[in-house]
Parts: C-alpha cells; sequence; structure tokens
C-alpha cells in the first residue's frame, strides 16, 4: 500500500513539474526585462519598430522597451556612457568622437538601420511630374540649416 502511495505522489509530483515547464508557471508579466533605448530622432525609417512596441512583439519575447527621444546624436551617447540607456539609435559619429575623445569604456555600433540620411520632399501644393530642376532657386528647409538649390 506504502509503495502505491509513493508511486502516486511522484506521478503527481512529475506532471505538476511538466505543467510548470509547458505553462510556465514561475514567469509572471512584471518580469519582463527592461530596456531603456534613446532615439536620435523619430523617424519614419523607425516605423516597424514603432509597430513593433505598440502591438506588443517584444513584451511576447519577454523585454519591456521605454522608447525616449534624445536630440543629438552627442546627447545618446552621453545617455548611453552614463548607463541612463542601455541602447542608443544614431549615427555612428557619436562612437567615433567617443573613440577618438580616448575614452576608455567607448561605445560600440552593433547595427546599421538606414544606410543613409533619409529626407522627404513635401509641398504644399500638387506638383505633377516632379523633378529637381524645379527646386532651382528655391530654399529646401532639412534638418539642419536651409539649402540653397542653384
Amino acid at each position: 500500500m506504502q509503495k502505491k502511495i509513493v508511486t502516486f505522489v511522484g506521478i503527481v509530483l512529475i506532471f505538476a513539474l511538466a505543467c510548470a515547464v509547458m505553462f510556465d508557471f514561475n514567469k509572471k508579466a512584471d518580469e519582463l526585462v527592461k530596456i531603456k533605448v534613446a532615439e536620435v530622432t523619430h523617424s519614419i525609417f523607425y516605423a516597424p519598430q514603432y509597430v513593433a512596441i505598440n502591438k506588443g512583439f517584444f513584451e511576447e519575447e519577454g523585454l519591456k522597451i521605454d522608447l525616449i527621444l534624445t536630440p543629438g546624436a552627442d546627447k545618446v551617447a552621453a545617455a548611453v556612457l552614463s548607463g541612463d540607456v542601455q541602447i542608443g539609435f544614431s549615427g555612428s559619429e557619436a562612437t567615433i568622437y567617443v573613440y577618438n575623445g580616448g575614452e576608455k569604456d567607448y561605445l560600440k555600433t552593433f547595427a546599421q538601420l538606414t544606410q543613409k540620411d533619409g529626407s522627404f520632399l513635401v509641398s504644399r501644393e500638387k506638383i505633377d511630374n516632379f523633378n529637381l530642376d524645379m527646386l532651382k532657386g528655391k530654399y529646401v528647409i532639412g534638418g539642419r540649416a536651409g539649402y540653397r538649390f542653384f
């Protein structure tokens, strides 16, 4: 009789352990790994990231993303170096400046999201058959000082 009880308890324990592993009973929603990310600018190029955050795709993988705007590659670099954020999105120039400055704990660029600094031309009025010659003599306001096309 005692052997049957021990066998029954053993089977129940194995079943409970299997359920805990299969359904991850020990993991709670508040155990998400929190990652603070600084981005240099809000950009349409980062749209997949915004969608993934808002649709909860990162949380499905156990990550809680806190995305903050930190205008300027120098400020993104400072936020990463100080430990205020774990990841910074900016141009690679920030990592070069920090490295050339002799910093012992320098930044490392580990991914390239865009190949070039993206820009868009917009107009207040619809223009059919646009070509770049239409910009001659006009001012274009970029992310930095305006540019005049000659």
